[in-house]
């Protein structure tokens, strides 16, 4: 599985788990540290920490397994490093205090077509 198949693999788990705003982007012309980008929203801590369970634990049944994971379920952010491909989880009071698609705004935002996700 390439990077962009990686990045779209967890935009699909975090939108079947019903997480909100998931976008993707692609970060590798700016970045040196990863390639994409996936940022979503849950509706309280206790979601993002569930969100941040399945991406594990779907992304470890393909044998992918996260460098590191940073925050804690209670913290309103939780960041997980595979490599290439960084998955940043809020809630949504987190999300909008951080702005990261603002930070990124230059860069190519991934179409997801949930229809076409699984």
């Amino acid at each position: 599985m390439n990077n962009k198949e990686v990045a779209l693999k967890a935009a699909a788990v975090l939108l079947n788990k019903k997480a909100m705003d998931v976008v993707v982007i692609d970060i590798a012309e700016k970045s040196s540290f990863a390639d994409y980008f996936v940022i979503a929203s849950g509706g309280s801590e206790r979601q993002v920490g569930t969100l941040a369970d399945e991406v594990e634990d779907q992304f470890a049944k393909e044998g992918i397994l996260t460098k590191s994971v940073e925050g804690k379920k209670t913290s309103g952010w939780i960041l997980m490093d595979f490599g290439d491909v960084i998955v940043n989880i809020f809630t949504v009071e987190q999300r909008d205090r951080y702005h990261i698609e603002k930070v990124w705004s230059d860069c190519t935002f991934l179409e997801i077509n949930e229809n076409e996700l699984q």
